[in-house]
């Protein structure tokens, strides 16, 4: 009688350990754990981009329920369509797949760019790490230190690709303010524009992120061997207080409205997304994980050794600014269309 009373007591406890258990249980956890995500990049290695990316990875992963790995992946391709593109319609729509996702995405689309599949309004936006400008920048043996100068001086401009703000920005300029920069597009990355001006090929670069000149080239910018003309954003860096804004520099509302258009996509300089029809509670998983990254002592101190800014904002921040870009009014629209695509008369 004993025996069969200790028994039951046993049985007893260990379906109550079983029952507390099931209850304990983290589903998100169970389903990354074990995992690799991947992390697409759009860039070829070496540029900011790569570098941001595969600093998150190596420490957003401690965040994740489950701690799965986090592998990156460069996919350069069409400037950033390419990789948009596969996250769209090829790649698991599950939250193992996050992207690195280039700036002017949201602004691609919104003109109706060639090869667009995507679209940024269905990908789940997982955070921004920083809001730094973009920058049109001189190289110092062309003598030119302020975008007046290029309204009377050619200035030849490297850029990577053939459809992006390094082509975009100083075009519209050209067309709108009456400046004289001569593009030379086509590189396969930022760093093959940063070796062009190097070698003289070209006197300077259409567009880089302020963040990316400081942890790619702080030299540059300790010897004064760069000078910015021009930055892009809607409001003037503390740190570039005597550099005009892009929309600063047009000369009647109409014009204004298109350069402000190029700019407001600036806010998302360095965003992550994930496929479209995530699980709602992995993405908000990933979102608090991104989140408490931008936190971690860690992540912080391997982002200060390497001069790379951390000014953080949210996936739901991120969404927004997507949508304010897809809401601008068609007739700025066209117009910016035209001009980017030398059709404007």
């Amino acid at each position: 009688m004993h025996s069969a009373r200790s028994a039951m007591a046993a049985l007893a406890l260990t379906m109550g350990a079983l029952a507390t258990g099931a209850a304990s249980a983290d589903p998100l956890a169970d389903f990354y754990r074990g995992k690799n995500l991947q992390m697409i990049i759009a860039t070829a290695p070496g540029g900011d981009y790569d570098t941001r990316a595969r600093l998150l990875s190596r420490h957003m992963h401690r965040h994740i329920p489950g701690e799965p790995a986090i592998i990156p992946t460069n996919m350069p391709g069409a400037v950033g369509v390419q990789a948009a593109n596969y996250l769209a319609t090829v790649a698991p729509r599950d939250g193992t797949v996050m992207h690195a996702i280039m700036q002017n995405m949201a602004a691609h689309q919104a003109i109706g760019g060639v090869g667009t599949k995507y679209d940024v309004t269905k990908f789940g936006w997982i955070g921004n790490s920083t809001d730094s400008p973009n920058l049109i920048s001189a190289w110092h043996t062309t003598g030119i230190t302020k975008i007046e100068q290029v309204y009377t001086q050619e200035l030849v401009v490297g850029a990577p690709g053939t459809a992006t703000s390094s082509v975009y920005y100083p075009l519209a300029l050209n067309i709108l303010v009456g400046t004289k920069f001569k593009i030379i597009s086509g590189y396969p990355g930022g760093n093959n524009v940063n070796m062009a001006i190097e070698r003289g090929e070209v006197g300077g670069r259409g567009s880089n992120s302020l963040a990316a000149w400081r942890s790619t080239k702080p030299e540059w910018i300790a010897q004064n061997k760069i000078h910015h003309l021009v930055q892009i954003g809607l409001k003037r860096h503390p740190d570039l207080p005597n550099v005009p804004l892009l929309f600063e520099l047009a000369k009647n509302d109409a014009d204004r409205a298109v350069l402000r258009f190029l700019s407001a996509d600036v806010p998302l300089s360095r965003a992550y997304v994930t496929t479209p029809d995530v699980p709602a509670d992995r993405l908000a998983a990933l979102r608090r994980a991104f989140n408490a990254t931008m936190k971690d002592p860690a992540f912080l101190a391997e982002a200060a050794r390497g001069k790379i800014d951390i000014s953080p904002s949210t996936g739901e921040d991120a969404e927004k600014i997507v949508a304010d870009v897809l809401r601008t009014p068609p007739a700025v629209l066209a117009r910016a269309k035209a001009i980017l695509e030398g059709t404007a008369k």
